[in-house]
C-alpha cells in the first residue's frame, strides 16, 4: 500500500509540475454514468450527435486492454476578457478563443504518459482529450475533481467551470480518490438563464434545443427560428449558462499563454463572418478549435444572428 500510495503522490506531484491544473484518479469500472448515458440517448437528447450512442462509450474497459485505472485532469483556460454588447460583433464562447486545447493537454498529456510508462516495465497508458469515446464528465466527478452541474458542465471549486477536461487510462493500480459531492443545491440560475431552455431538467441538456449545438455541432443548413430568434450574437458556442453560474463570479486567471485569445477571436465583426471565404477561414482557424466549424456555418450562424435583429 505503501508503494501505492507512494506513486500515487508523484504521480500528481507530476501532473501539477507539467501544468495542470487538478488531478484525480479513479478505478476503471463502469457505474451509473452508464445508465444515465443511455436515458439520454433515448430521448433523443444527442439530436445529430451519432457518435454520442458509441457503444465504448458506455464500457471504458472497451477502451484499452486491462486498463485499472482512469487519472483524470482539469486545465483552467479563463482569461480575463469580456463579450461585446456590441449588436454588430458576434459571441464566441470563451473555449474557443486561444490555441487549440486538443494540442495544448494533448502534448501535456503525453509527457505525462511518458512519466508514469517510465515508473516500470509494463506499464501502460493511453489519452484522452475529445479523442475517444469516453465519458469524460463523468470520470472527472468520480475522479474528485468537481461535480457535473444542472447545465451539465463540470464544475469545480478552485477554477469555477472554466476548464477543459483530459484522461489518461492505465494498467496500473492506484490510490483512488472520493467523487465529488454535488455542490449545486437548489441553485436553478443556469436554467432559468438559457434563452432556449435547453436544460430540459436539473443535469440534462437536450441538444436540439442548445444554441451551442445549433453553432458548433449541426450540419443543418439553416438554424431553426425558434433557435435563432435567441441566439443573443452567439456565432460559436455559447456561455450564458455558466456566466451566471455561483461558482464562475471569481474566476481564476488561467496560467497557459496559449488559451490567450486571438485577437480576430474577440468580438468579430458578423458582416465578416457572413462573407467569410474558404481562404480567409483557412487562416483564421487554422491553430484553433473553432476550425471545427466550416466556412459554410460561420456563414449560416452569422446570418442567423443578422436576420434576428433585422426588422422583419
Amino acid at each position: 500500500m505503501s508503494n501505492l500510495q507512494d506513486l500515487t503522490d508523484r504521480l500528481k506531484y507530476q501532473a501539477r509540475l507539467i501544468g495542470f491544473s487538478k488531478v484525480g484518479i479513479a478505478p476503471a469500472q463502469s457505474g451509473m454514468e452508464s445508465q444515465r448515458l443511455r436515458e439520454w440517448l433515448d430521448q433523443g437528447h444527442h439530436g445529430d450527435m451519432a457518435w454520442m450512442a458509441n457503444p465504448h462509450r458506455q464500457d471504458v474497459q472497451s477502451l484499452m486492454v486491462g486498463v485499472k485505472s482512469i487519472v483524470s485532469v482539469a486545465l483552467n483556460y479563463y482569461t480575463p476578457h469580456a463579450q461585446s454588447n456590441d449588436p454588430d460583433r458576434g459571441k464566441i464562447s470563451r473555449y474557443g478563443w486561444g490555441k487549440d486545447y486538443h494540442k495544448v493537454m494533448g502534448k501535456m498529456l503525453k509527457q505525462l504518459c511518458r512519466w508514469l510508462e517510465q515508473q516500470g516495465d509494463q506499464v501502460q497508458t493511453r489519452f484522452c482529450v475529445d479523442t475517444a469515446p469516453i465519458s469524460d464528465k463523468a470520470w472527472a466527478q468520480r475522479s474528485g475533481i468537481g461535480w457535473i452541474g444542472k447545465h451539465s458542465n463540470v464544475i469545480t471549486k478552485e477554477y469555477g467551470s472554466w476548464v477543459f477536461l483530459g484522461e489518461i487510462l492505465t494498467n496500473l493500480e492506484l490510490i483512488y480518490d472520493s467523487p465529488h459531492p454535488d455542490r449545486c443545491g437548489k441553485c436553478r440560475l443556469c436554467i432559468d438563464a438559457c434563452p432556449t431552455q435547453a436544460i430540459v431538467s436539473p443535469y440534462v441538456v437536450s441538444a436540439p434545443k442548445c444554441i451551442a449545438y445549433h453553432t458548433i455541432e449541426s450540419r443543418q443548413p439553416d438554424i431553426p427560428p425558434e433557435i435563432s430568434s435567441k441566439m443573443q450574437n452567439w456565432v460559436a458556442g455559447c456561455d450564458i449558462c455558466q456566466e451566471v453560474c455561483p461558482y464562475n463570479r471569481r474566476p481564476v486567471h488561467t496560467t497557459i499563454a496559449d488559451f490567450h485569445p486571438y485577437p480576430h477571436n474577440l468580438h468579430p465583426r458578423l458582416t465578416d463572418l457572413a462573407q467569410m471565404t474558404e481562404t480567409q477561414w483557412d487562416q483564421q482557424f487554422r491553430s484553433s478549435a473553432l476550425r471545427r466549424i466550416k466556412p459554410q456555418f460561420w456563414r449560416r450562424n452569422a446570418q442567423a444572428v443578422i436576420s434576428a435583429h433585422s426588422p422583419t
